[in-house]
């Protein structure tokens, strides 16, 4: 390959989403991976037994599939093999009494059984994500488009015009709702807010933050139209198609080149230099998909953004995840009706169950009754096991990065760090819980595998503390001001260098939406 016009550090989704868009572009483009392999949070692997396939961090791609990426890029990626499977079930909620409600890819249906568990309940989710739809255009270009720009504040002025200052204003003012207020304010059903209340942690939220009302209603409303779908083979898959279209597009990928720091000459990037000493050039610049602690502290040898000194400093990482896989003998005997085809399936005591263990994890302890969320995926796709067996995904999204103690006063934390036995013990108490909801569950264990926070920083540096999310995601750490309060777009001071991932606008998820935007407008 001849010198690239842009080097792209990094192979997440991002990163991937952008070499696809520019290289459609007839821009040659090179990607650099650290690790020895491509992908991220992507990554698939037989980590139980032979034979069951495990996305170890990542399965479930509704952000990528109703996203503009996916519209532009998704019939190439068919072409070279990425197939989705899916269910009609996409989600649901199972409380530790055995109540338990499942959301339908149909809204009729689910207006129904909301109903007929608090009458009412379905009407108000009928309002809910009808609201989403009605409101379309202006929030999907907010939460995906570049903010600073010209049509960005032409949707806005012609918005204003429509509804009227006031209106625009109590639009947005109505948007920054914490989900605890929707959802206590607008369902009488417990067993419906506990339907909902988990699916903000899947933001980097929690239920008593500003926003996380809106982002949950999007989420239903995202689930209902699209479900929860995974790909088929494993996230695998999805990764060897963007490679073969990168590569058919005249992109190269380059893994085990760890990017040591970004090279410049007069106030411009104009290429990289690896940890090998080996430097490549790049004639149209580079774009790191990185955490803001990797692009300043480590590519730019402690540069400061313009401005803002301690922006590095002060920007704040959100809670850890904990993962844990099963390959099984037989697929899980619910307790529920219905539950065993469910794609996600949320276990808690609900609203304030959320909350506490949500609270529990920001003050560093490992939390009493974690939120566990399961994923089935050999109900979705039979391929990713042998027939007549079954795998379990799951992720507790409440892990505190550094640990001060047990909320539950049962586990000894030693120096504040994951241990493989406080790890393993950890997982005793979310598998305790589990059980409780199966029978004979016990019983079908083939092999269990986790992973702590540390683990999957290990994988991933940019999981800093095993944040999946790129940071908080908090108000004052979104829209305008991810990453920092002076950020434009995905500029960086220093020209032709720019920053994509879910450390910036539009923020975590598998949507691409960072790589998309920064791809199209180059």
């Amino acid at each position: 390959m001849t010198a690239p016009d842009h080097i792209i550090v990094g192979s997440g989704i991002n990163a991937l989403v952008c070499a696809a868009i520019l290289g459609g572009k007839g821009r040659k483009v090179l990607v650099l991976e650290r690790n020895d392999r491509i992908g991220g949070c992507v990554r698939t692997e037989e980590i139980t037994a032979p034979g069951f396939v495990h996305d170890v961090m990542a399965t479930t791609f509704v952000l990528f599939i109703t996203g503009p990426a996916y519209a532009a890029l998704g019939s190439d990626l068919a072409r070279h093999g990425l197939e989705f499977c899916h269910t009609v079930t996409p989600t649901g909620v199972l409380r530790p009494d055995g109540s338990h409600a499942i959301i339908r890819t149909d809204r009729a249906a689910n207006i129904a059984a909301l109903n007929a568990i608090e009458p009412g309940d379905g009407d108000r989710h009928a309002n809910d994500v009808g609201g989403i739809e009605r409101n379309a255009g202006l929030l999907f270009s907010l939460l995906g488009g570049n903010l600073w720009s010209y049509p960005t504040f032409k949707l806005l002025a012609g918005e204003a015009w429509r509804r009227g200052p006031r209106g625009l204003a109590a639009f947005l003012g109505e948007a920054l709702v914490p989900a605890r207020g929707w959802l206590e304010s607008g369902y009488e059903s417990d067993l419906t807010r506990a339907l909902w209340a988990p699916w903000v942690l899947h933001a980097g939220l929690g239920p008593e933050d500003a926003f996380s009302g809106q982002i949950a209603k999007v989420i239903a409303f995202a689930l209902e139209a699209a479900g929860a779908s995974i790909v088929k083979g494993g996230g695998k898959n999805l990764l060897s198609a963007f490679e073969k279209l990168i590569r058919e597009r005249g992109g190269e990928i380059r893994t085990g080149a760890d990017v040591a720091s970004i090279v410049q000459a007069g106030g411009r990037a104009t290429g990289v230099r690896l940890a090998s000493g080996q430097e490549i050039s790049a004639s149209k610049g580079v774009i790191c998909s990185v955490t803001p602690t990797q692009l300043y502290d480590r590519l730019l040898g402690g540069a400061k953004p313009a401005g803002e000194p301690d922006a590095v400093k002060n920007f704040r990482y959100g809670k850890g995840n904990f993962q844990i896989h099963y390959a099984l003998d037989r697929p899980p005997a619910w307790k529920g009706e219905g539950l065993g085809q469910v794609a996600l399936l949320h276990l808690t005591p609900g609203l304030d169950g959320v909350s506490k263990a949500c609270n529990e994890a920001a003050r560093g302890m490992l939390p009493d009754v974690p939120t566990i969320c399961v994923g089935q995926p050999h109900a979705l796709d039979p391929s990713r096991c042998p027939a007549g067996k079954a795998i379990l995904w799951l992720q507790l999204p409440e892990a505190p990065r550094h640990i001060k103690g047990d909320a539950a006063g049962k586990l000894i934390v030693a120096d504040g760090g994951w241990t493989e036995q406080l790890r393993e013990a950890y997982a005793d108490r979310a598998e305790a819980i589990l059980a409780s909801h199966i029978d004979g569950f016990k019983e079908t264990v083939i092999a269990r595998k986790s992973y702590s926070p540390a683990d999957l920083e290990t994988m991933n540096i940019n999981l800093v503390g095993g944040d999946p999310y790129g940071g908080s995601s908090t108000i004052d750490q979104a829209f305008l001001w991810r990453p920092f309060k002076g950020t434009r777009n995905h500029e960086t001071d220093v020209k032709n260098l720019y920053h994509i991932g879910a450390s910036t606008h539009p923020g975590a998820g598998l949507g691409g939406g960072s790589g998309f935007l920064l791809g199209s407008r180059l």
